[in-house]
């Protein structure tokens, strides 16, 4: 996929989970769903229980954050979230049954997705730092080898093996044909 501007701006306009991570309530939305969708593996689950779990993590948020950050009943906010045009719940009555009951889309899925990756790549990005540092320190350790046999970057003709280091010098044992 081409990532040019007018691509970008298409997809800000029409993916759904582009328009839930630029949200109001980003936020609670990602971290409800993540809790009842996700983490919980629910695929369905009966509107009042959804409402009963919203209700209750909203008084939870409100009296940690302060009443009014979230003024909407637990209703209110499924019902948005589920509106169409939204496309983050899907609202839908079981056969037999005048109880609605919703599941996350695609959409809170990739958005999800994306937000856990961030986390991962940080670590990724450490890790990756860490073994720059280890190679430079083996670097700096073969460079003072002051005999050049135990230097395993010389070789006579050139054409040394990658063998696999030495556990007990942390140095490269070298083949020569």
């Amino acid at each position: 996929m081409e990532l040019d501007y007018d691509r970008l701006v298409a997809l800000r306009k029409q993916s759904a989970a582009w328009r839930l991570l630029k949200a109001d309530h980003a936020a609670l939305m990602l971290s409800f769903f993540n809790k009842v969708f996700v983490e919980q593996g629910a695929r369905s689950v009966a509107g009042a229980e959804l409402v009963e779990r919203l209700d209750d993590e909203l008084f939870a948020l409100n009296d940690r954050l302060g009443q009014g950050t979230f003024p909407k009943s637990a209703k209110a906010y499924l019902d948005d979230w589920s509106a169409p045009g939204s496309d983050w719940l899907r609202k839908y009555y079981p056969p037999d049954s005048d109880e609605p009951h919703y599941d996350a889309t695609a959409a809170v899925e990739k958005a999800i997705g994306w937000v856990r990756s961030l986390e991962e790549r940080s670590f990724v990005g450490t890790e990756s730092r860490l073994n720059t540092i280890f190679d430079l320190l083996r670097q700096m350790t073969f460079g003072t080898e002051t005999d050049p046999r135990r230097d395993w970057r010389s070789t006579s003709s050139g054409s040394a093996s990658t063998a696999p280091m030495s556990s007990a010098s942390g140095r490269r044992r070298t083949t020569r044909s």
